[in-house]
């Protein structure tokens, strides 16, 4: 088992930038596929990034590609998501998840999450 615990959300303006941070505890992350998934309100939870156990493959969905770069270390047990240019659409509460599967880009199949954190995009 792991605890996932995100920070670094919060208010910023249209075109900014924001990284968001999730510290892993109870266990390791180096023997799992990490994800950042996000939900909006009234919306249902979409993938938003993730990022394979080893080599640096990542995945994206085509609304986020190119602005948003996810990485791990291992080592300090910690993920991270930078996003870059910012929209209003990207406003939502932002999770950290962890999977037994190398990379994947579906919810149902992470098996640890954090809370989450909220990033608030203003026009």
């Amino acid at each position: 088992q792991v605890q996932l615990v995100e920070s670094g959300g919060g208010l910023v303006q249209e075109g900014e930038s924001l990284r968001l941070s999730c510290a892993a505890s109870g266990g390791t992350i180096s023997n799992y596929g990490m994800g950042w998934f996000r939900q909006a309100p009234g919306k249902e939870r979409e993938f938003a990034a993730a990022i394979a156990v080893r080599h640096g493959i990542t995945g994206y969905p085509e609304s986020v590609k190119g602005r948003f770069t996810i990485t791990r270390d291992n080592d300090k047990n910690m993920v991270y998501l930078e996003m870059r240019s910012l929209k209003p659409q990207d406003t939502a509460v932002y999770f950290c998840a962890a999977t037994r599967q190398t990379i994947d880009r579906h919810a149902h199949n992470y098996d640890y999450w954090g809370q989450g954190t909220q990033v608030t995009v203003a026009s």
